[in-house]
């Protein structure tokens, strides 16, 4: 049986793994090695990517400032979610506010000392990546478009950094980057619609409160629309392997997404819709796999 002081150390702990979406950055991590085997240095020897250090350090660089910027995104939104997610919110607040903001510091302290192992251009960098997270929680978040457009470009800037490293900028890279920086806007914008209840009670200028939920819901069929674009192009003119039974099952999902958009009304339903999206970020990291099953046998 645990102590009461080990309980209310493992409660701080889910709190804060809570506060920082270890998950989220977990997936993030697989992402950016998949990517690197897979796609940007697919010519070189798996030994050699997988333990390269300048890329490993990279790879913990992005995890570090990501878990800053939901440190400080959790902030400033602390009002917001005790009304749009009450039951996350107060589990999130067993961690003090200062304690936060020590980690914040701390955390975007260690990117910075990683990114300077790579070169003084990554230490540039993250340092501009960190000042965006940062001016995007405290001012753009709150208003609409430009909050939206901001957080879908934070949300890819990781991934920048090993493109740069790499520098493997083929075509086909851009459609991918293409495809993900869509879903990720519709998501933040379904984001916005499940959590119109907040931002209205506090002030957060977002697409739904600005303009209503029809026009939101106009610009996310829009949006999935749009995203055909990238899919078709990756399917008909590039080799991507297995990988196009995944744009297939993505293209299906996003017509459902659609027919039940315009069916939802409530945050439950925008939840469900925010989870379909999800699912397909989640489902492309590992599917990116596909794109050469034999990859791992051909470059031991």
């Amino acid at each position: 049986m645990l102590s009461r002081k080990q309980k209310h150390v493992l409660l701080k702990f889910f709190s804060m793994f809570s506060v920082i979406r270890g998950y989220n950055i977990l997936v993030v991590v697989i992402a950016q090695y998949l990517t690197s085997i897979y796609i940007l240095a697919h010519d070189l020897p798996l030994r050699e990517v997988v333990f390269d250090l300048n890329l490993f350090m990279l790879v913990l660089a992005s995890a570090s400032t990501i878990a800053a910027g939901y440190i400080i995104n959790n902030f400033y939104d602390s009002e917001k979610d005790l009304i749009n997610r009450p039951n996350k919110s107060m589990l999130d607040r067993l961690v003090s506010q200062n304690t936060k903001l020590s980690f914040y510091f701390v955390l975007n302290f260690l990117a910075v000392v990683m990114a300077s192992y790579v070169s003084f251009n990554t230490v540039v960098f993250f340092s501009l990546y960190i000042f965006g997270i940062w001016f995007y929680s405290h001012k753009l978040k709150r208003l609409p478009f430009i909050g939206n457009l901001t957080s879908a470009i934070l949300t890819i800037t990781p991934f920048f950094a090993i493109f740069i490293y790499y520098k493997n900028f083929e075509t086909v890279i851009f459609f991918h980057a293409m495809f993900l920086f869509l879903i990720i806007a519709m998501r933040e914008l379904t984001k916005d619609l499940e959590n119109i209840k907040g931002d209205l009670a506090l002030g957060y200028h977002t697409i739904p409160v600005s303009y209503g939920e029809p026009v939101s819901k106009v610009m996310l069929t829009v949006l999935a629309v749009v995203t055909l674009l990238p899919t078709l192009l990756l399917i008909a003119y590039f080799d991507i392997g297995q990988m196009n039974y995944f744009f297939y099952l993505s293209t299906l999902l996003l017509v459902v997404f659609v027919m039940m958009l315009w069916k939802s009304k409530t945050k439950t339903h925008y939840l469900i819709l925010h989870n379909i999206l999800k699912f397909i970020i989640v489902a492309g990291v590992f599917c990116i796999v596909l794109i050469n099953v034999d990859v791992v046998l051909n470059r031991i």
